[in-house]
């Protein structure tokens, strides 16, 4: 259900956007390239074209739309990486898919907002659920590498924080490769990820053939 709001101070949005998404939207682009410490709530809403008051009313502050933004880059990869979890394919070939679509989700939006996770802000207790989700998300890459590796969760986590960093490596090219596409580097990084693993090329192959039907399966 839609979520209702008060109307907006400038009239209707001419994105075509919800008001909240238009804040979003708008906060990101500034957190992004001018800061999130310098960025003004006031800055906030003139971007989204809505009064600073009317803000207040979808969001409490800046640390709440930071919050919002953060968990919009892991929540998405959670929900898909725990439909993998329970699927009967090899691991080797869930985890490819999870990487791909982890790398797909991170190089989507105008906005690099994975780049937000360098900010010395989120060591504020505030942003402990985006933390969870992100160590949530990780307990299944090391749970497929796990079993990828055919050993436990424990010994198996040097090798799952490596194809972690290697997933979320792209969040620092973007800031320097901005045209990325994530149809060219998605399947590379996944590739790489199988590789430090020690999947054999002629394995390869097939996880990659059988990760792609898998992802055409759940994207419907």
């Amino acid at each position: 259900m839609p979520r209702l709001g008060r109307p907006r101070a400038q009239g209707p949005s001419t994105s075509g956007l919800t008001t909240e998404q238009d804040i979003l939207v708008a906060a990101a682009r500034l957190f992004c390239e001018t800061g999130f410490g310098s960025t003004s709530t006031y800055a906030i809403a003139q971007g989204a074209g809505i009064s600073q008051a009317s803000m207040y009313h979808y969001f409490t502050g800046k640390h709440a739309i930071l919050l919002a933004l953060l968990r919009a880059t892991v929540e998405p990869s959670v929900e898909y990486a725990t439909t993998l979890a329970g699927r009967d394919e090899p691991a080797d070939v869930r985890l490819w898919a999870l990487c791909a679509y982890d790398v797909g989700l991170l190089l989507s939006g105008e906005d690099n907002t994975g780049s937000l996770y360098l900010l010395p802000e989120l060591g504020d207790d505030r942003f402990a659920p985006f933390h969870a989700d992100r160590q949530q998300l990780y307990g299944v890459y090391r749970s497929l590498v796990s079993d990828v590796l055919g050993t436990d969760e424990d010994a198996a986590h040097p090798q799952a924080s490596l194809v972690f960093g290697l997933v979320e490596s792209v969040i620092l090219r973007r800031r320097t490769e901005p045209d990325l596409d994530a149809a060219d580097v998605a399947p590379l990084l996944a590739d790489a990820a199988q590789r430090l693993l020690g999947v054999r090329e002629a394995r390869l192959r097939t996880v990659r053939t059988q990760a792609a039907a898998l992802a055409a399966e759940l994207a419907g």
